[in-house]
């Protein structure tokens, strides 16, 4: 599976200097020409790993979600995955993230979006269909997480991305402008079904 990164809407100029280097994020700043011949100081973060959503879709149609906790976090819903580690490609993270996080593997996996949500942080955030589960495996959570793996329909997933506690909201936004075109729409529950 071929999978092209989205461009940022705002591109880091080659001018650019790091002025800070984390674990996770590094902060990016130079000088911007104004509209009226002033510049000033641009700064835009930019994260080591993009990262992958997997919406796994069981035999009757029920996406499998993720009930999590994390330390210093509320809990929180979303679609299971996480970061890329370094070398490894979109559909073998969320192969990865879906064995870890819920002890699945499938045979049949699709791209249902991918975008970079912020345009002052330069990361990608892909999200995959998963068909087809073997629900066999064991999982193996990172010691940070506490997870339950929950099913739900479609109507009520469409509910749950509304809740202040659903964490992907680029999966959220991308599906509520995809119902407002009803061709689109009726692919995408296909798609989740």
């Amino acid at each position: 599976m071929n999978i092209e990164r989205p461009v940022n809407k705002q591109p880091l100029p080659s001018h650019a200097k790091r002025v800070f280097e984390g674990r996770i994020f590094d902060i990016y700043q130079w000088e911007q020409e104004m509209f009226d011949g002033s510049t000033a100081t641009f700064e835009k973060a930019k994260r080591k790993a993009d990262s992958v959503n997997i919406l796994p879709i069981t035999k009757d149609g029920k996406i499998i979600l993720n009930k999590q906790e994390q330390p210093g976090e509320m809990p929180f819903i979303g679609a299971l995955g996480g970061r890329m580690d370094e070398g490894e490609t979109p559909i073998e993270t969320a192969r990865r993230e879906l064995l870890e996080e819920g002890g699945i593997t499938a045979k049949n996996w699709e791209l249902l979006h991918a975008v970079q949500p912020d345009i002052k942080v330069d990361w990608v955030c892909y999200t995959f269909i998963a068909k087809d589960l073997d629900r066999s495996g064991k999982k193996q959570l990172d010691e940070g997480e506490k997870n339950e793996l929950i099913e739900v329909t479609l109507d009520e997933y469409m509910k749950i991305i509304l809740e202040d506690n659903y964490r992907d909201q680029e999966i959220a936004l991308f599906l509520l402008k995809t119902q407002q075109d009803h061709e689109k729409w009726s692919e995408i529950k296909r798609l989740l079904r």
